[in-house]
Formats: C-alpha cells, structure tokens, sequence
C-alpha cells in the first residue's frame, strides 16, 4: 500500500527529480580566465545551486573564492578582479557525498609538497569511505567531508615529483565517477575516469583553451567545441600547448544515460551527441511503444518538453503547453497560513484551462522518481478540466539509487523499487500510465555499443559499491 504524500510545501517540482552533482568549468591562457570561470559557471548553474566557488593562478600564487548559493549570488565583480591570472578553475555543487557546509564548497585548495593545488569534482568515488578510514588510521586530517579531498591525500602522498604523474598515482587509488579539473601554479589539467560516467569537454577560444561539464558554457564566451575528454586520459593545458596522457588502462564506458534524459541542458553536446536530438528521440519511441488516445500533448516543463516535441511528432497529435512554468519562483517565498492543497506545484505549474478542458490529453515527462509531484500534477490536469489524463515518461521505472555523482533518494523512495506499473498509475491518478522501455532509450540515445550506464533502471553497477554508500542509500 502506497503511503500518503508529504505535505504539500515538503516537495517542490524541482525536488521531486534526481539531482547531479555539480558542474565544472576550466580555463588556460586567457587574460580574463577569472572571468570566463564566472560565465562558464553562469551557463552550469543547472548541474548545482547549493555553492559556486573559482580558483585563479597568476603564475605565482593560487586564489580561491567561493560560497553558498548561485553563481551570481557568491560572485561579485570586486570578488572578481581580486582573482587575477590567466588560468582558473570554477565549480557548482549539489551535494551527494559530504555534508550541506560552506567547508566542502570547491574548488578545495591545499598547499602541498607538489605546491599549491585547487581541483574541482563532478561525480562521486565509490570507495572514498574506505580511502578515508586507511588515510586517517595514518594520521592524516580531513578538513571537509567531501570525497574529493581523498584525491589531494593521495596526491601530497606521492612520490613522483612531476605533477601528471603524481595525479595518475592519486588516480590509481579511486574507484567511481570522476570528471575533474585542477589548477596548479602553471597549468591546468582536466581528467575524465576510465569509465567516462560524468561529461568533459574541451574547446578553444582564441589561443586560450577551455574545458566544462556541457557545450553550453562553451558557447556563452564564444569558445569553440573541440571534443570530448576521452574516458581515462588526462589533458595538461601549460605553457607547452595541450598536451593528452592515458593514465588508466581501457575499460568499460559507462556514461550516465540521464545527462540525456534530464540532466544536461538541451542546447549542449553530451558524449558527443545533441541532448535535444536524444530528448526527441525518447519521445518519438515513447509514442511507438506507448500510443496514447488523446487529443494534445501536453509537456510538463521544462524537462518533459522535447520528448513531448517528439511524442507529438511522431504521433501526430497536437502539441500544447497546457502547463505554464514560474520561472521566476526564488528560493523563498511567504506561505499562506490556510493551507492551499498543492501549493509547492501550484507555485511553479498553472494550467492552461482554455486548452485542457474537456480534452483527453497526454502528458509527458521525463521520470517519475517518488510519484509525489506526478500525483499533484495529474490533479492539477484534471481540476483544470482534463476529460482524461494519460500519463508517458520518457525513460523506464527508475528503481535503483545511483552511487555516481546523482543525489538520489533512497530506494524504498523509489516509488518504481516497490510498485508495479498499476499501482504507480493509481497512486497518481492516471487514466493510462506509459513507460519507455530499456532497449527503446537505448535506440534513442544511438546506444548501439553499452556505452551507457544504466544502473538506475537495472540495479547492474558497472563497479563494485563500497558498503557505507549502500548503508547510506538505504538509510530508515
């Protein structure tokens, strides 16, 4: 039996979806690289809204600024120009492993044998948990709560006295999800894992090169979309030009298929494939697999938009906004005191009642995570007069938490873990209720070759879990 929802102000439509990590953005060679952080970060502030922080080097010396909340909150244009140099690293986070704390904010910057290091991290180490007790069972400190201070551990433990090598050694130590970029006095590098879960990109602006999460920050600053950081090499960007290493021998890809469900923006290129191409594809499967009788399609924005273009297209039905996103809800905001039943969706969706009443119609997202927000959403349909609601989502049940880099609830929070296709479909109160199946996102997004890691719908990790991340996921 399906427990009620949480009240209505405990789940917003935003929270009811999974979460990435955060997004990371590099720069060498460029007279205004702080600058260029700052946009770059401007373009990922999707990937995280928790912190933003930039590290710049002069040559000399590495500074660092950082703080919670958006980009434009944490970054002022005196903070700016008191990060000079021609090289700089910026992050923004979502938290999935440490705690919600200024202290674990990135870039982290430490002074070290190797010199002054700043590295910013997007993903998640899976046996950082057990790095962590063997460093500290050495003496070690920790200052933050962060997985990624293990790499800088492991760093400043090396022997190698050339900084690419000393990184591949700390490398060598982690396991999991790991784009990451780092500053040190004279050069930055820009490592992608073995596996190649999260995103990393490489483009070029003038004679400074450019590294980030997504293509979009690319094409903020004008830069020029080179290509991909390839799974397990490590690019060094210094004095000499650009130089490529493979510091990890080959293995199985496995990209997060939900950069292209959800995570990445539209307009950006991810493993070297249009999110927005993959989007519409989704839907035009989605409409093969699961045709619905309905009269318009109806997106729910903003991520069900493209596959509902899709869905539309390839069913030839009518495509409507019948939903009106709030984009200008902040992060706070004065609650009545007489509760209004839905008020967390009502305050970001409003329908459209000229299009929806008395309509059959077919709404599409991209996931279902809890089932909370669909419940509310499908009510709002029908209060605006929906004759009948058939509920398509563009991806399969999600029915495993993800140890990679996703803030993910724990799997009994998984309304797909533990209920049938039916039962999600009463609980939210469709008429019809469609899922994508595995090999139709799989056709969608060109995977012809298992490239893609999909964990979240199978439960099959592409590396063993450390057991303090299982506890955690699956926490009462």
């Amino acid at each position: 039996m399906l427990q009620s929802p949480k009240p209505f102000c405990a789940i917003s439509v935003s929270d009811d979806k999974f979460h990435d990590h955060c997004g990371v953005f590099a720069v060498y060679g460029h007279p205004e690289a702080a600058k260029l952080a700052y946009l770059g970060l401007y373009a990922l502030q999707h990937r995280g809204q928790e912190s933003a922080g930039i590290a710049a080097s002069d040559g000399y010396s590495v500074l660092s600024h950082k703080g919670m909340g958006h980009v434009a909150e944490v970054f002022t244009e005196q903070v700016i120009e008191g990060l000079p140099g021609n090289s700089a690293i910026g992050h923004t986070r979502y938290s999935t492993a440490g705690d919600t704390d200024l202290k674990n904010a990135q870039p982290l910057t430490v002074s070290c044998q190797k010199g002054q290091v700043a590295i910013a991290h997007n993903g998640n180490l899976v046996n950082a948990p057990a790095l962590r007790r063997e460093l500290e069972s050495r003496g070690d400190i920790f200052q933050t709560t962060s997985d990624t201070e293990v790499i800088l551990h492991y760093l400043a433990r090396s022997k190698h006295a050339g900084i690419a090598e000393a990184v591949a050694d700390a490398l060598d130590r982690v396991t999991g999800a790991y784009s990451v970029v780092m500053l040190f006095r004279n050069c930055v590098l820009a490592i992608r894992d073995p596996r190649g879960f999260r995103p990393l990109n490489l483009g070029r602006l003038g004679d400074a090169y450019v590294v980030a999460s997504e293509t979009c920050a690319f094409d903020l600053i004008n830069a020029t979309y080179l290509r991909e950081v390839e799974p397990g090499e490590m690019l060094v960007l210094d004095a000499k030009g650009l130089s490529s290493l493979r510091f990890a021998p080959p293995a199985q890809h496995a990209q997060c298929i939900f950069e292209h469900v959800y995570f990445s923006r539209p307009d950006s290129l991810i493993f070297g494939r249009s999110v927005q191409t993959s989007r519409e594809m989704l839907g035009r499967c989605l409409a093969r697999e699961q045709p619905a009788e309905a009269d318009l399609v109806v997106p729910v924005p903003d991520s069900g938009v493209a596959a509902a273009i899709g869905y539309a297209e390839e069913s030839g039905m009518p495509l409507r906004f019948g939903l009106i996103r709030n984009h200008y809800v902040g992060r706070t905001f004065i609650e009545p005191r007489q509760a209004i039943r839905d008020f967390g969706v009502k305050l970001k969706l409003n329908p459209v009642r000229t299009l929806l009443d008395g309509k059959r119609v077919a709404l599409v997202d991209d996931s279902i995570i809890r089932g909370t927000t669909s419940r509310k959403i499908v009510r709002i349909v029908r209060e605006a007069g929906a004759r009948e609601v058939h509920v398509r989502i563009s991806c399969p049940p999600t029915i495993s938490p993800c140890y990679y880099g996703i803030d993910t609830p724990t799997r009994k929070e998984l309304i797909a873990a533990t209920h049938d296709v039916e039962q999600i479909r009463e609980y939210i109160g469709a008429d019809t209720l469609g899922y994508l199946s595995l090999e139709g996102m799989r056709e969608a997004v060109g995977d012809t070759q298992g490239r893609y890691c999909l964990a979240c719908y199978t439960a099959n990790y592409p590396t063993a879990v450390q057991q303090p991340l299982i506890a955690l996921r699956n926490r009462d």
